[in-house]
């Protein structure tokens, strides 16, 4: 029996999960795991070497370079070919660098996370800078938390709603990207919401709070200045 593949450790989920040609005439569609992405990101973008890499994704060096190998060969085939890129799954564990403040759950608890500011539901999911945590037993909250994030970019925020055993997100605008983040968290998102965090989780249980179908950022026709993202990525240097 062959011995298990063990698992790579990236920095968090990337920014940007998709990539197109710009007419979107992609011939097919190669897809990249978030394992291939990591080495590609640690030694083409931040210029570190396989072995530092490898270190930093806690393997061996030989499976860094089978990795990044294999990754660029994708890379290649969807420049010169014409395919789509989409990031997605792979073999990895996510840094669980978090703050100490907030407490592990148990298996039979629902973790909600708001977006918040001031007891209201923020409304740029990738500049959030404070999340309110509700556990919920039996249909009852019976613990809240209000924690600050600890990093910037919807890649990172939603590494460190998945390290703090969120189960839900409620928000409002959210970008694609930063949905298909919720989505590889394991995260149910409810995005487009407004008003009292407290009022917006109590629909939720209530079972009145609406998923909508599309919460963009511009869902509520904010003026945004040109340029705007709701999040610039940053992956510290290790």
């Amino acid at each position: 029996m062959p011995r298990p593949q063990k698992s790579r450790r990236i920095c968090c989920y990337p920014d940007y999960w998709s990539f197109a040609p710009d007419q979107d005439t992609a011939n097919d569609t190669v897809v990249i795991s978030l394992d291939e992405f990591e080495t590609i990101r640690l030694i083409d973008y931040q210029s570190k070497t396989q072995e530092q890499c490898a270190q930093e994704m806690n393997v061996a060096r030989t499976t860094v370079t089978a990795i990044y190998d294999t990754a660029r060969k994708k890379l290649a085939q969807a420049l010169v070919e014409g395919r789509r890129i989409i990031i997605s799954g792979g073999n990895y564990t996510l840094d669980n660098t978090i703050s100490e403040e907030i407490a592990r759950k148990g298996s039979t608890i629902l973790r909600i996370a708001v977006t918040y500011e001031n007891g209201q539901i923020f409304q740029h999911f990738g500049r959030t800078e404070q999340f309110k945590l509700y556990d919920v037993a039996d249909g009852k909250i019976i613990n809240e938390q209000v924690v600050g994030t600890m990093g910037a970019g919807h890649g990172a925020l939603a590494g460190f709603l998945k390290n703090a055993q969120a189960d839900i997100l409620i928000c409002g605008g959210i970008g694609g990207d930063a949905q298909m983040a919720m989505q590889e968290a394991g995260i149910t998102l409810y995005g487009g919401n407004m008003g009292s965090t407290d009022e917006a989780v109590q629909a939720f249980l209530a079972q009145t709070l609406v998923q909508n179908e599309n919460p963009t950022c511009d869902h509520h026709d904010h003026e945004h200045g040109e340029g705007h993202s709701c999040g610039d990525h940053s992956c510290g240097n290790h």
